[in-house]
């Protein structure tokens, strides 16, 4: 006899003699919690999960224009992770622009800057420590290579994205100290032959800077920023890609 026969049973008998009432209902509360879904075990529950989920890494420049290296070495930085999951920067400084992009490798912005007055991708060693009026103009680079970055303000209390903190070379909003420089204009001339004017650092458009560059690598952030060469290859300044092909 199975259980729902025992307690047809049960429920006759009591019902006839009332004596076993007392079992039969007994019996129904066996049967109804029977049929009942047993729980699910705790291993088939899902578990809980505190980990990130996996950063999407992809190259997208958009519809910008950019040179070879440029792409190359973007495509480098995505594939790699050498940005370490923060936003970077690529300064192209043959064509005197600058691209901001978020750590997965989405194009935020580019724009066009001013640049150290000479060619060249080296620092003088202890430039930092001279003052401006004896930097003479052949010393007066931009470094390339690849740097991290760090938010600061400079001598004038003015907020700076610092490139090479040690040789004083940062990027800040470009500075109209001197009419005769033209720095705007240069800014918005349609090539880069006039955009080497500064000391060393990297003049950024102001509404640039402020909606772009400063949202990603100020305010404690920190970025990468990746300066590529003007007189040496792009190889020789960043060795790991002597083993990626050029696309």
């Amino acid at each position: 006899m199975n259980l729902r026969q025992f307690v047809d049973a049960e429920l006759k008998a009591g019902l006839k003699t009332g004596l076993c009432i007392g079992a039969a209902l007994l019996a129904l509360i066996f049967w109804r919690h029977e049929r009942q879904p047993a729980p699910l075990p705790a291993a088939a529950a899902p578990a809980a999960t505190s980990q990130p989920l996996a950063l999407r890494r992809q190259l997208d420049l958009g519809d910008e224009a950019a040179a070879i290296d440029v792409r190359r070495l973007a495509q480098w930085v995505v594939d790699t992770g050498d940005n370490g999951g923060r936003s970077f920067v690529l300064v192209d400084k043959r064509d005197a622009k600058v691209f901001v992009f978020e750590s997965g490798g989405r194009l935020v912005g580019a724009t066009p800057v001013l640049l150290g007055f000479a060619v060249g991708d080296d620092t003088v060693p202890g430039i930092a420590s001279r003052p401006l009026s004896e930097i003479r103009p052949e010393e007066r680079t931009t470094p390339a290579g690849r740097f991290v970055s760090q938010a600061g303000r400079n001598a004038e209390h003015e907020e700076v994205v610092w490139v090479d903190y040690a040789a004083a070379v940062s990027m800040h909003r470009v500075r109209l100290i001197h009419a005769s420089e033209r720095r705007l204009q240069r800014l918005a001339s349609p090539t880069a032959a006039d955009n080497r004017i500064s000391a060393g650092c990297i003049n950024v458009p102001v509404a640039f800077f402020e909606n772009v560059l400063w949202p990603r690598l100020g305010n404690g952030r920190q970025g990468v920023v990746y300066v590529l060469p003007e007189t040496r290859p792009l190889a020789e300044v960043f060795p790991a890609l002597r083993t990626t092909p050029a696309s």
